[in-house]
């Protein structure tokens, strides 16, 4: 197998070096590297330097030290009308650069499991109702940088008391961003140490997803 240099961005601090972060610097901690990373050349001269094993695993991972606004910001305002009607304004608002778009981003909103006869009004995208969820999904396909959207909901209620039981569960939010870096770490190189003369192709992609995304109504 052969072996791969990479190398990161010089404003990338980690834990280890004992600075502190100046400027527009990323600062790492909790760094944790696969076992085929060669820690002592890391140590030396930040490279890192590794002979992959088969198959698709994990580099390293990490933890930001510093606080990072939620991508996608949704508001939510819940007007329940006893023994008849709940009724949901929900924004969605993305607070990443214009240059960026969040693809297949879901809004999951949940219902009381009682609610029914659903009517959905929305700016964009597509709402259906999902009660084997208890909640209806509002799904933007392409959401720019910058914008946010609107969706209004209705739902008939038979009862309030059984809402009061099951508490408030949170809103999820699923999204994927390419080309996006949250803790702007960047691949300054990536290369392939061959002496076989076997061709290969460095190539290196950004993308962002959501984690254990949720947001608390109310």
């Amino acid at each position: 197998m052969p072996e791969l240099r990479l190398g990161l961005n010089d404003k990338v601090l980690f834990e280890s070096n004992g600075r502190g972060g100046k400027g527009k610097s990323v600062e790492l901690e909790d760094v944790k590297f696969h076992q085929c990373v060669r820690l002592s050349r890391f140590e030396n001269d930040r490279t890192i330097s590794f002979i992959p094993p088969d198959g698709e695993f994990e580099l390293m991972n990490y933890r930001l030290m510093t606080v990072v606004k939620p991508l996608i910001w949704i508001e939510a305002v819940v007007e329940r009308y006893s023994h008849s009607r709940v009724e949901y304004m929900i924004k969605a608002k993305s607070q990443f650069k214009r240059r960026s778009t969040a693809n297949n981003v879901e809004v999951i909103i949940p219902v009381p499991s009682d609610a029914d006869s659903p009517k959905f009004k929305n700016s964009i995208g597509a709402v259906k109702y999902a009660p084997e969820q208890s909640a209806f999904i509002w799904t933007i396909k392409s959401f720019p940088g910058g914008k946010e959207y609107l969706l209004r909901a209705h739902f008939n209620l038979p009862s309030v008391g059984r809402e009061e039981q099951e508490g408030k569960p949170p809103i999820k939010v699923k999204f994927e961003i390419p080309y996006f870096t949250t803790s702007g770490i960047q691949v300054r190189y990536l290369k392939i140490i061959e002496k076989s003369g076997y061709q290969a192709l460095p190539w290196v992609r950004y993308i962002t997803q959501n984690g254990e995304y949720q947001l608390r109504t109310v």
